[in-house]
């Protein structure tokens, strides 16, 4: 295997099972609270050997899906309340099957997040963030080019906010980022109120004001969530 394609493995088989158990968590086939099959059954019912299930059963267990007791059989955790980050990343990697009040669920939280890592931002490096949104009033009016430009803007923000766990964060919701913001931009609406937001950002940073960052963007992110309601409601219909 040569030196540039030695990262592109096939996943393991634990990696693939892993997958189809958290699937199968996801889809209610082994609800909340259920117990997972013994470990002899389950194995056969997947069509994998006991090894390499009890390496995905670890997997799941250290991010909260399951709980395995010796003896007694396996549980399934209720991950939102028992869970940690990673499962926030995986729901998010298998968007399929993830629950349908996740997005908007998630886009709550944005409205805490982003204003906090916009407002360090401009404390920290007010001059760098007036540069990157010096292109962004004349995007090109397409939503492919405002869903790249702007997880290129919120990523660069939170490592500006000199806090890498926003930057963690965020990143755990690259996948997930790219296929909502296509349908968000899709909205004729959803790109114009991002060229005023892209505008008054860069206003607050030549500024160096991050009270006005932090307002502005709190007020982006309120709204962009009934943008959001938008822009599923007109999925399927093409551009509004």
């Amino acid at each position: 295997m040569n030196e540039e394609n030695r990262w592109d493995a096939v996943p393991k088989p634990a990696e693939l099972t892993e997958t189809r158990l958290i699937e199968a968590i996801l889809d209610g086939h082994f609800p909340v609270g259920s117990h997972l099959p013994a470990e002899r059954e389950l194995a056969v019912q997947l069509g994998v050997t006991r090894p390499t299930l009890r390496e995905a059963l670890q997997r799941l267990a250290r991010d909260g899906w399951i709980e395995i007791r010796h003896g007694r059989h396996t549980r399934v955790r209720n991950y939102w309340r028992e869970g940690n980050l990673g499962v926030l990343g995986t729901i998010a990697r298998h968007k399929n099957h993830a629950p349908p009040d996740f997005v908007p669920n998630l886009l709550e939280v944005r409205i805490s997040l982003a204003p906090a890592y916009t407002r360090a931002a401009v404390e920290r490096k007010p001059d760098h963030v007036a540069d990157l949104l010096n292109n962004y009033t004349t995007l090109e009016d397409a939503p492919q080019t405002f869903a790249t430009a702007d997880w290129d803007l919120h990523r660069q923000l939170t490592i500006d906010s000199g806090n890498p766990v926003f930057t963690l964060i965020l990143n755990g919701f690259s996948d997930l980022y790219g296929n909502m913001a296509l349908i968000y931009f899709s909205l004729v609406e959803a790109r114009a109120r991002s060229r005023v937001f892209y505008q008054d950002l860069r206003d607050a940073a030549l500024s160096n004001d991050p009270e006005a960052a932090e307002s502005v963007t709190r007020q982006m992110m309120i709204e962009s969530l009934d943008l959001w309601q938008v822009a599923v409601e007109n999925l399927g219909g093409g551009e509004s």
